[in-house]
């Protein structure tokens, strides 16, 4: 078998340069110096006989030759991952890593309670969480960079094709106002009487929002009829804004457990109104599956599952 005309270090350096826009700045992420870096670019360009980054401008631009590498360098790395926490698993985890990820609202109020029952079971493996838009997560799992993920919004079609997505749980967008408000001491409300309220909500231009306008609209509410008070920037500032008595809003329920429980917060009943976003698992089926992914799934994830949600019967795990 011919030798190899690179090395593992020579791609970790490629790809690093390739991310950073810069040697230097690969330098640092990776603890060496400079010149060590463009010693190894050069021996690697020298080897495969091509010019792999641009050098003449500020920043280190790949020619056509090193995008070409860059995407195989990246499926060796990925697969060498994948080596490694297999080779870890084998130790009945008793160490590795889990990569979980989340869209923001689960990320924020449901993924913490999930890894603290994760961790009482398995406190050897190593759990980070990443808290990103839906879209950025359902890519970071396709690319490997996240084991598995729970995501409340909607996906691209070219990711629907790529990832395994499993119906999870269903989440209610409760109508919340404060305990001293006039509508809180009505035992429900129909439709019509949301025109009368005045709102307070996220961002107009905040993937959230549009989520949140999505489905009010889907359920047959008028949306350009609601009067917007106030716009904010996170549901933790509509929460106090609520309880304040600043205006209603329509908020998961996922979020608002706590104010729920303690008095500060007062859900609404719609008689002819219900609003709710289907919680949604996606793993990657072509790429490894970790014991602790497994371990994840069947351990804590049917814990927080619906009733009707196939994580309850949780045989296809």
């Amino acid at each position: 078998m011919p030798e190899l005309p690179f090395t593992l270090d020579q791609l970790r350096i490629l790809k690093a340069i390739a991310a950073q826009g810069s040697f230097k700045k690969a330098a640092d992420l990776l603890y060496v110096t400079q010149p060590a870096v463009s010693l190894q670019i050069q021996n690697l360009e020298k080897q495969l006989e091509i010019t792999i980054f641009d050098r003449g401008g500020r920043k280190a631009l790949l020619t056509e030759a090193g995008k070409l590498l860059l995407e195989y360098c990246e499926r060796i790395l990925n697969q060498c991952d994948e080596a490694c926490k297999a080779i870890e698993d084998l130790n009945s985890l008793k160490g590795g890593t889990l990569v979980i990820g989340a869209s923001q609202t689960t990320g924020t109020y449901l993924m913490p309670r999930m890894i603290g029952i994760f961790r009482q079971h398995y406190p050897d493996v190593s759990v980070q969480l990443q808290v990103h838009s839906t879209r950025r997560t359902g890519w970071s799992v396709a690319n490997g960079q996240i084991d598995l993920a729970i995501i409340g919004g909607q996906l691209p079609n070219d990711l629907e094709n790529l990832l395994h997505i499993t119906p999870y749980a269903t989440d209610e967008l409760a109508l919340v106002l404060s305990p001293n408000h006039p509508f809180a001491h009505k035992k429900e409300l129909v439709k019509e009487d949301l025109y009368k309220l005045n709102f307070v909500t996220l961002d107009s231009q905040s993937t959230t929002r549009k989520v949140v306008d999505k489905l009010l609209k889907d359920s047959g509410l008028d949306i350009q009829r609601l009067k917007i008070e106030m716009e904010l920037n996170s549901l933790e500032a509509i929460k106090n804004a609520v309880q304040s008595g600043l205006g209603a809003s329509f908020l998961p329920l996922v979020s608002i457990e706590r104010e729920l429980a303690g008095g500060s917060i007062h859900k609404v009943f719609i008689t002819d109104l219900e609003v709710k976003r289907e919680l949604k698992l996606i793993t990657n089926p072509s790429r490894y599956t970790s014991r602790a992914s497994d371990a994840f799934k069947k351990k804590v994830l049917p814990q927080f599952a619906g009733c009707d949600s196939p994580l309850k019967n949780s045989d296809f795990l």
